[in-house]
């Protein structure tokens, strides 16, 4: 794994993509896949449909210098795959911890590439957490089974709300203790 940074945020190479910031000329390909329906919903925070200027929204937050959330484009562009596979994120919360998620392109689905992006960040720890935490729909087990494959422990059940469904959905907790 190779490091460098930009925007404050490393760059890491992986096996099969690189993990990157977010640039404004991703704003297309992002737009196209935040616009899936079946992305929207296994998120909190995306709306389906997907109005205008939120994909733009998205970029200028995640490119902020005052952030509180650093956002990773999966790019398998060095690969000779889609410049845009997925997106990786890491949202500070107090006391040295982080909250992650994540989301695949579905043509992509099922493939590793959550597994593989997951576990590089876990190891270059960018945030310096010493936990890291993440929440999944429970109708989404095969995103339950990357975090715990990835050292991820259970905590329990909870609810979340999704923009996308406008309703409170069921999910897992988990957490992944780094120091």
């Amino acid at each position: 794994m190779r490091l460098e940074t930009i925007l404050n945020q490393p760059v890491i190479v992986t096996e099969r993509f690189t993990l990157r910031p977010v640039r404004r000329s991703d704003l297309g390909l992002l737009s196209l896949h935040a616009a899936d329906k079946r992305v929207a919903e296994a998120t909190t925070s995306i709306p389906h449909p997907l109005p205008p200027g939120a994909t733009e929204a998205f970029i200028t937050r995640s490119m902020s210098a005052d952030r509180t959330e650093d956002v990773w484009i999966m790019d398998g562009s060095r690969a000779n795959h889609a410049e845009v596979l997925g997106v990786i994120s890491l949202d500070r919360m107090d006391r040295g911890q982080s909250a992650i998620g994540y989301w695949v392109v579905p043509a992509f689905w099922n493939t590793g590439l959550a597994s593989e992006a997951v576990r590089a960040l876990l190891e270059a720890n960018p945030q310096d957490c010493n936990g890291i935490f993440a929440q999944v729909f429970q109708d989404n087990p095969a995103s339950a089974r990357v975090l715990t494959n990835a050292g991820f422990e259970y905590l329990g059940d909870a609810e979340a709300h999704s923009v996308a469904r406008d309703a409170n959905i069921a999910t897992w907790t988990y957490l992944k203790k780094l120091a």
